[in-house]
């Protein structure tokens, strides 16, 4: 499915379900967020996103604990779930319309350079949070850096689908 329909998808049901959406993303650089605003109508469901392509950006922006980083790495679903956390509890600023939220966090090696033994070019993190509840999953995608970061992009959309 092509993005713009992926994210059109997204929007409908994040506004009939009354939520909204954070993003944290490091590997796709602002990609799902460019996706959701180029929808027409998306300041209706989406509250804002994060860029924390470096592990200083993950603890200041988004409160990710050093010893997180230090024990799993930025490419680890620990880390994908410490970011996903602090989107929604950083990011979750849409109180005054009452309406719960939901964070997606990205983090992984797009390659081609980069990866390491276990942790291949890539290798995708994913998390996705609402309330206490957190999911997280690990993918490897084939294909050069534009092609990992497109898939990347289309899986976090489709687990926010999930979710709802």
């Amino acid at each position: 499915m092509k993005l713009a329909l992926l994210s059109r998808k997204t929007g409908t049901a994040l506004k009939r379900k009354g939520r909204f959406l954070v993003t944290a993303e490091s590997c796709t650089g602002g990609w799902v967020a460019q996706a959701l605003t180029a929808v027409a109508g998306s300041s209706d469901w989406f509250e804002r996103g994060y860029v924390t392509y470096s592990n200083a950006a993950k603890r200041e922006d988004l409160g990710v604990p050093r010893r997180i980083l230090d024990r799993h790495g930025a490419v680890s679903e620990q880390t994908a779930r410490a970011m996903a956390l602090g989107a929604l509890r950083r990011g979750g600023g849409d109180r005054r319309r009452r309406r719960a939220g939901i964070s997606l966090a990205i983090t992984g090696i797009a390659g081609p350079g980069g990866g390491a033994p276990g942790k291949p070019a890539g290798t995708v993190c994913f998390a996705w949070a609402h309330g206490r509840r957190i999911r997280s999953e690990t993918r490897r995608f084939q294909g050069g850096r534009m092609r990992v970061r497109r898939q990347s992009v289309a899986h976090a959309l489709r687990g926010v689908l999930k979710w709802l």
